[in-house]
C-alpha cells in the first residue's frame, strides 16, 4: 500500500504547526524565566536558563514530529524509523545539555568555594567529554549498534593513534599530572627557568598559558612545563619578604640607620598598599662591611609578589627623605690609589 501526497502533508502541517506553537511557548518562557533569573541572587538559575536554551529548540521539533507522526497513517516500518530519530534527537539534546550544565555548574561552584581545584580548561574540557561520549554511546545502543566491536577496534586502532600522537598525549597527561599534582594552578604568579614570568591564564590539553606583566602571553607545551623548574610565588602562601639592601657612609652610626629605617617602614603599613605590617618589619646589618659603605638589609613583608615593586618605590623615597634630614650620607662608591714612583735604575 502505497503513501499518498495526502498522507504526507497533513502529518508534516501537522508536525511544523505543533514545532512553531511550541517555538512560541518557549520564547515566552525564556523571557520570564529571565526575568525572573535577575531577581534572584544566585547565579545556578542563570546558568541552568542559558543551558537549556539551545537543547530546548531539539525538545520542539522531536515533540512536533512525534505529533506528526502520531496523527498519520504511516506503515509500521515508517513509523520505526521516525522514532529512532526522535529519540536520538532527544538523547542528544540531553547530551548537550547535562555537558553545558555540569561543566558551568562545576566551574562556578569552584570559583565560589576555597577548594584547591583549579578550573581549568583541561579540567572542564574532561568533564564535558565525559558526558558526551556517555551520550554518543547510548545514542548507538538506540540505533542498534554494538558497542563491543566499536571497543574492540578503538583499542586496537588506539596503539596506532598513541604511537602517532606521542607528543599531543605527552602534553596532554602532563597537564593531567599538573592539575592533580597542584604545584601549578589557575591564578598564581611563577617565574620559569628561561627567566619570563607571569600569572597562570589557563591550563589546557596541549599547553599552559602565562600572562607576563606587559600583558604579554607565554605559550608553553605541558610536557616541556612539568620537566622544566618553576618558581611559584603563591605556594605555600602568597605573603611574601621583601628585602631591600641599603648602604650608608662609614661615619654613621648603625644604631640610629637601624632605628631609622625600622621606624619609615612601620609608619608606611597601611599607607603603601600591600605593604604588612605582621610580622613587624626589621632591619639586619648585612651584608655589613662594603668596599665604600656599611650596608644593611630592610625586611618586610608585602601581600603578594607584584606588590614588592610599588613598596619598594615609595620605601626608598620614604627612606633617602629621612637620611637627609638626619644627615646620614649614602656614598658614593670610591677607592684609594697609591702611586709608587720607580726610581731609574743606576747603570
Amino acid at each position: 500500500m502505497g503513501i499518498g501526497l495526502k498522507d504526507i502533508v497533513i502529518p508534516a502541517a501537522t508536525a511544523t504547526v505543533s514545532a512553531s506553537v511550541l517555538f512560541v511557548v518557549r520564547g515566552i518562557a525564556f523571557r520570564l524565566l529571565h526575568r525572573w533569573a535577575e531577581k534572584t541572587e544566585t547565579r545556578i538559575d542563570d546558568i541552568i536558563i542559558r543551558s537549556l536554551k539551545v537543547p530546548s529548540v531539539y525538545w520542539c521539533i522531536a515533540i512536533g514530529l512525534y505529533i506528526g507522526v502520531a496523527v498519520s497513517d504511516f506503515p509500521e516500518k515508517y513509523v520505526f524509523y521516525f522514532s529512532r530519530a526522535i529519540h536520538v534527537i532527544v538523547i542528544l539534546s540531553i547530551t548537550i545539555a547535562a555537558a553545558n550544565l555540569s561543566g558551568k555548574i562545576f566551574k562556578n561552584y569552584i570559583q565560589k568555594s576555597d577548594l584547591p581545584i583549579p578550573t581549568t580548561g583541561l579540567a572542564y574540557g574532561i568533564l564535558k567529554g565525559t558526558i558526551l561520549i556517555i551520550g554518543f554511546l547510548i545514542i548507538l545502543s538506540v540505533l542498534g549498534i554494538s558497542i563491543t566491536p566499536l571497543i574492540t577496534a578503538l583499542g586496537v586502532g588506539g596503539l596506532a593513534v598513541a604511537l602517532a600522537l606521542q607528543d599531543t598525549l605527552a602534553n596532554l597527561f602532563a597537564g593531567i599530572h599538573i592539575l592533580v599534582e597542584k604545584s601549578i594552578r589557575v591564578g598564581d604568579f611563577v617565574r620559569l627557568e628561561t627567566g619570563q614570568e607571569g600569572y597562570v591564564e589557563d591550563i589546557t590539553w596541549r599547553t599552559t598559558r602565562i600572562r607576563m606583566l606587559p600583558n604579554n602571553m607565554v605559550i608553553i607545551p605541558n610536557s616541556k612545563l612539568s620537566q622544566s623548574i618553576v618558581t611559584n610565588y603563591y605556594l605555600p602562601e602568597k605573603r611574601m619578604s621583601l628585602l631591600i639592601p641599603i648602604g650608608v657612609s662609614y661615619s654613621s652610626d648603625p644604631e640610629k640607620v637601624e632605628t631609622i629605617l625600622v621606624e619609615e617602614a612601620k609608619k608606611a603599613v597601611g599607607e603603601i598598599p600591600g605593604l604588612l605590617g605582621d610580622p613587624e618589619p626589621f632591619v639586619r646589618f648585612i651584608p655589613g662591611f662594603g668596599e665604600s659603605s656599611l650596608d644593611f638589609t630592610l625586611i618586610c613583608q608585602v601581600q603578594e609578589f607584584v606588590d614588592q615593586y610599588l613598596a619598594q618605590h615609595e620605601l626608598r623615597k620614604r627612606i633617602f627623605k629621612r637620611f637627609q634630614e638626619e644627615g646620614i650620607e649614602i656614598p658614593f662608591p670610591h677607592r684609594t690609589v697609591y702611586l709608587r714612583e720607580e726610581k731609574e735604575w743606576q747603570k
